[in-house]
């Protein structure tokens, strides 16, 4: 009787054991801040203030280098999905970034103001709509660059409506702006400086975009087949509307940039996904 009982205890061990090595662990939810910078820090940035031009700000809304020299965000990062779109109203509020260093000059809401350029978005007020907080806090200056007019309000206006019918498909999508280079041209000319010099005017902006069906587990359902939309435009006022013309690859503006966009995807795939320029459909 105790040995099958014995055998008994064993054979229950068995499937116990049996059970556990099949379960399946679920990934470690992100926070709000690692969401933004799923893809990778493009380039390198810190939160340490002997670092200012590639200072790492991270909100829970966008993750950002920003450089004190030019005035403007070398980069910024965020994720678009059905979460983050809501009924909130734009609130137009732009304003410094109180959360700059302590001696920093702090861009200001009228410093763009006369210079020709619009307060160019790089998160769109559009994609942040869940809460009037999230959508104020793309109005912080640090999310803004010298855009101009026709390139914010048409071709930049078109591709970040697309990016939003995309997730209206049942998709999400991660997306890196920047700009670089300097000097652009707004309704009132070519310039390389606003604001008494101490915001610099880019000459080109860039965004990436790497789009998924909606799911979980984002960063290991990148595959070869994932649709990556790379684009770079001149900061134009005669700029053409329609984004797709300015298709690129992604390896084309990390050459320009010296960031490496997708640093968080193992290499082979980096490889294979940043070489192609996209064919998809642009509306």
């Amino acid at each position: 009787m105790l040995k099958h009982s014995y055998r008994y205890f064993l054979f229950l061990l068995l499937i116990l054991s049996s059970c556990k090595d099949s379960e399946v662990i679920p990934e470690q939810s992100l926070t709000l801040e690692e969401e933004q910078l799923l893809l990778g820090n493009p380039s390198g940035a810190t939160a340490d203030e002997s670092n200012p031009n590639n200072y790492l700000m991270l909100k829970p809304q966008y993750a950002l280098s920003y450089s004190q020299e030019r005035g403007t965000p070398n980069w910024v990062s965020w994720h678009v999905s059905e979460d983050w779109l809501g009924t909130a109203e734009r609130q137009d509020d732009f304003r410094a970034d109180p959360s700059l260093p302590e001696g920093w000059y702090r861009v200001g809401s009228s410093s763009y103001r006369g210079s020709g350029f619009d307060r160019g978005h790089n998160t769109p007020s559009a994609d942040r709509t869940k809460s009037v907080a999230d959508n104020s806090a793309t109005f912080l200056m640090t999310n803004m660059i010298p855009q101009a007019p026709s390139n914010n309000q048409e071709t930049w206006a078109n591709l970040e409506d697309y990016t939003r019918d995309l997730v209206a498909e049942g998709n999400e999508v991660y997306v890196i702006m920047g700009s670089y280079g300097e000097g652009g041209t707004g309704s009132n000319g070519s310039a390389r400086t606003i604001d008494n010099g101490r915001v610099t005017v880019p000459n080109r902006i860039w965004k990436v975009l790497v789009v998924l069906p909606e799911g979980e587990n984002d960063l290991k359902r990148i595959d070869a087949d994932t649709r990556v939309i790379a684009v770079d435009t001149p900061n134009s006022n005669t700029v053409r509307s329609d984004w797709g013309t300015y298709r690129t690859t992604v390896d084309a503006i990390e050459s320009a940039t010296g960031y490496d966009l997708l640093s968080a995807l193992p290499t082979q795939l980096q490889k294979e996904l940043e070489g192609q320029v996209d064919q998809g459909p642009t509306q």
